[in-house]
């Protein structure tokens, strides 16, 4: 009996191979892989990415830590976080299984964390490299990193996210962006005294281009199953998608098809660049030209109703975190961190 749709399915022969490709290509470029967990949300892919030599992984939130410590022990959680008192028993909670590092980019926010240094934790300097969306400029991480260490707390490196490379022909200068400004935050830390041994960088798109010398760490995340972003952007060929969400033809009309997979299951997310919703793997000219809570409207493509086909969304991310589970061959693995959003 076929499974009823839409469900997210995912092709485990070319998820590991993106797996081990990128795997290699850090290992190739002197650079340790340290993945970005919260595009997958699942502990198998985590276990599958650990196996093939990443160093740890990359979370964004303290409950996505809590998550993944079950079989990762040595996290990064990439995100300024502001720490409360309820958030941090959940952080000391983690420290007692795995190693756990965490972004700053405020000296308020150091000093909110100031309590949990006897704890272990290390912190690390966001830095921001062009993206404008959270981190200092290179300039200001001694100050930063300088509160840290008078807090207690262990200052292992610096770290950004170059945003900016999710844009037609700006992945080059995204990663040349971030290799300048991650430099000169590394030697304004170590002119200060300050060791930092750890230099993080890295997304999906811009990681073709990152090297070592500066780098030594990168933390891309949607390579693990590729989506219509990163299809567009030259990143991921459709050899390359691993996940797709399968959904069913239920509307026929003479300029377009409608499939059962809305909003709610792929996700909402278009970029600016975008050319539509989504695509289908199996159809690279066809459309998804609007999209509603469950409904999927497709253009350049025509089948009957009751046609099953393979939709690869815009952002895979928002499309794992509003599922329960992936089907993967004749298994299903829960999405274990979904909703891990505090």
């Amino acid at each position: 009996m076929s499974r009823p749709t839409p469900y997210v399915d995912v092709d485990r022969d070319v998820l590991e191979r993106n797996i081990h490709a990128m795997q290699h290509a850090a290992s190739g470029s002197g650079l340790t892989l340290r993945p970005h967990a919260k595009t997958h949300k699942s502990l198998e892919v985590a276990r599958l990415q650990l196996a093939a030599g990443a160093v740890g992984l990359t979370v964004a939130t303290v409950a996505e830590a809590e998550v993944f410590a079950e079989v990762c022990d040595d996290l990064f959680i990439a995100y300024p976080l502001w720490v409360d008192d309820e958030r941090a028993t959940r952080l000391h909670g983690v420290l007692a299984r795995a190693s756990v590092a965490v972004g700053v980019d405020s000296v308020e926010s150091v000093r909110q964390l100031a309590p949990l240094a006897g704890a272990g934790l290390r912190v690390r300097v966001e830095v921001d490299s062009g993206h404008h969306r959270s981190g200092v400029p290179a300039g200001d991480a001694v100050a930063v990193a300088s509160a840290a260490a008078e807090a207690g707390l262990a200052v292992d490196g610096v770290f950004t996210f170059p945003g900016h490379s999710y844009s037609p022909d700006a992945r080059a200068a995204a990663a040349a962006d971030e290799q300048r400004e991650l430099a000169a935050a590394r030697d304004a830390l170590i002119g200060a005294g300050i060791a930092c041994p750890v230099v993080s960088g890295g997304s999906t798109p811009s990681v073709e281009f990152a090297r070592g010398g500066v780098l030594t760490e990168v933390r891309p995340g949607v390579y693990v199953f590729g989506d219509a972003q990163q299809w567009e952007l030259g990143v991921t060929p459709p050899e390359q998608v691993a996940l797709t969400v399968v959904a069913t033809v239920v509307g026929r009309y003479p300029d377009r098809v409608v499939l059962d997979a809305g909003s709610k299951v792929l996700g909402a997310d278009r970029a600016s660049y975008a050319t539509g919703h989504g695509r289908l793997l199996d159809h690279p000219d066809a459309r998804i030209t609007a999209l509603s809570e469950h409904h999927a409207t497709v253009t350049g493509f025509d089948a009957p109703r009751g046609t099953r086909v393979r939709v690869v969304p815009n952002h895979v991310c928002t499309t794992a975190n509003l599922a329960d589970a992936y089907v993967v061959g004749d298994n299903t693995w829960r999405v274990d961190a979904r909703g891990a959003n505090t």
